[in-house]
């Protein structure tokens, strides 16, 4: 008995995660290396002490994710928090929360595993304040027009197909839809639907019993089976076998569904969210898509809009990316020339907002700290770019009329008549800016 409790703290020891549990009077009776390293604090320190006069989280008194447990009976999972160290900073930490039980079931105390939240999970967490809609940047009218429409749909259950092209972001908005929906604290599974052959897709997708197929050496659940009660993310919807589309279709009509290799008839309660870049509309005119199946999903459709169909986003987009890239690279926050933005505005980004973002980490990397960011270190395929006369729509630098002189001075004026600055709230370029103001009589 005694070489199995050594066991257990060698295993609890050697986990990155902090570990703490206590007594039925929130008095701390473990802590794991991990907790020690996280909070400063030994657990000679800690023990037979009561967790809330220890860790003084703001939580302690008012939404105890112990008491939680304690009054619902149910396990807390990804709870977000902050704890005291004993150098009496502040730390951010997420953690999951269940009650410890006896041999005969009954409750003894509650067990907390914890981690902290790192720069980049706090700065995602800072940059949604700043964005528009759940870490999306969109300052454009159809932008705002999509952030309004999940919005409205926030209090259905209805299936959701998101439809644009490659790299315009498409899961941030399914994502968003899940955050605002009222399962937002249930399951949310994701699946992408290209990634696996139509064999082993029918397993992810619904599981199998032991023996189904070669591999099969026990049983498996699917992901409508985790997602029961949540939300299915499809990705790359448009990808799936036509026979694969006959079973999927069933589960949105009738929430039924089988296993490989089964004959009992399980029940989903399942919301699906799908997304795809391909045009279904010709899918199913080529036979490859069917056409019950899209009407299925289409009950709520939501088009993202290319990047080079919203250009006055592209400066609020670069103000967010080289944020991003100050935290991840742990360097001062950089700006970037007024001739550099130019050329990005008149770029029509084929592959869209992934694109800008590879674009603008690869100019970030290559100016050294301290330093503007010159057009000069722009890729070749960017600075030599001529702007296009096909079928793209021509360059919209601005959302506003150029003769609205009320919006040129109350941006200015807002900003301290800090040009770039209010540049960049009005969705121009500096450049551009310069213009406006010659032609509106402004000094």
């Amino acid at each position: 008995m005694q070489n199995e409790e050594k066991l257990k703290d060698f295993i609890l020891d050697s986990i990155g995660e902090g570990v703490f549990t206590v007594d039925k009077n929130f008095r701390i009776n473990y802590f794991n290396n991990a907790a020690e390293k996280i909070t400063g604090y030994t657990r000679e320190e800690v023990l037979n002490k009561i967790c809330k006069k220890v860790f003084k989280s703001h939580n302690c008194c008012i939404k105890c994710p112990l008491a939680l447990v304690i009054e619902k009976d149910d396990n807390v999972y990804d709870f977000e928090s902050d704890i005291c160290c004993k150098s009496g900073d502040k730390k951010i930490i997420r953690l999951n929360s269940s009650i410890l039980r006896n041999e005969s079931g009954d409750p003894i105390g509650g067990v907390v595993a914890f981690r902290e939240v790192t720069d980049l999970e706090q700065f995602k967490r800072e940059i949604e304040k700043d964005t528009q809609f759940h870490g999306i940047v969109g300052h454009s009218r159809s932008m705002q027009q999509v952030f309004e429409l999940i919005e409205e749909i926030s209090e259905t259950d209805a299936p959701v197909l998101i439809q644009g092209e490659s790299g315009t972001g498409k899961e941030m908005i399914a994502n968003a839809i899940q955050q605002t929906s009222n399962r937002k604290d249930k399951a949310y599974i994701k699946v992408n639907c290209s990634v696996f052959p139509e064999a082993l897709l029918a397993s992810e997708l619904f599981g199998h019993v032991k023996g189904a197929f070669t591999d099969a050496i026990k049983d498996r659940i699917g992901r409508f089976e985790l997602a029961h009660g949540g939300t299915l993310f499809l990705d790359e919807i448009g990808e799936i076998p036509l026979q694969m589309q006959v079973k999927l279709l069933r589960v949105l009509q009738e929430g039924t569904f089988e296993r490989v290799g089964d004959s009992s008839t399980r029940k989903a309660d399942v919301r699906v969210i799908a997304a795809t870049n391909a045009n279904l509309e010709n899918a199913i005119r080529e036979g490859k898509f069917r056409d019950d199946l899209f009407y299925r999903l289409n009950v709520i459709p939501i088009k993202i809009p290319p990047l080079r169909e919203r250009r006055e986003d592209i400066p609020h987009l670069i103000s967010h990316f080289l944020k991003k890239f100050s935290v991840v690279y742990k360097k001062e926050e950089k700006e970037i020339e007024p001739e550099a933005i130019d050329l990005l505005m008149k770029y029509n980004f084929p592959g869209n907002i992934r694109e800008l973002e590879n674009i603008l980490e690869f100019m970030f990397i290559r100016t050294g700290g301290g330093q503007l960011i010159s057009a000069r270190k722009l890729p070749p395929h960017i600075s030599n770019h001529k702007p296009d006369s096909g079928n793209h729509q021509p360059a919209q630098e601005t959302s506003f009329t150029y003769g609205d002189k009320k919006a040129v001075i109350d941006a200015l004026e807002r900003n301290k008549w800090k040009k770039s600055v209010a540049a960049r709230e009005l969705g121009v370029s500096r450049t551009t800016l310069w213009r406006l103001m010659k032609q509106l009589d402004l000094d």
